[in-house]
């Protein structure tokens, strides 16, 4: 089976999380192609702490 070349896997973390104060993170793994995609990937997903779709950037 051949590897996927540019394909990189990231975390993504809830920004909203951090502030609230409330106990867990909601973190999310998914791919991206780092030739396409440069910069920090940034996506709306459902935070199931909060109960709400919340921003979910990419951490190192």
């Amino acid at each position: 089976m051949a590897k996927k070349g540019n394909r990189v896997q990231v975390i993504l973390e809830c920004t909203e999380h951090k502030e609230s104060g409330m106990p867990g993170m909601s973190r999310y793994i998914t791919t991206k192609n780092k030739k396409n995609t440069t910069e920090r990937l940034e996506m709306k997903k459902f935070n199931p702490v909060l109960r709400k779709v919340t921003v979910h950037k990419e951490i190192k």
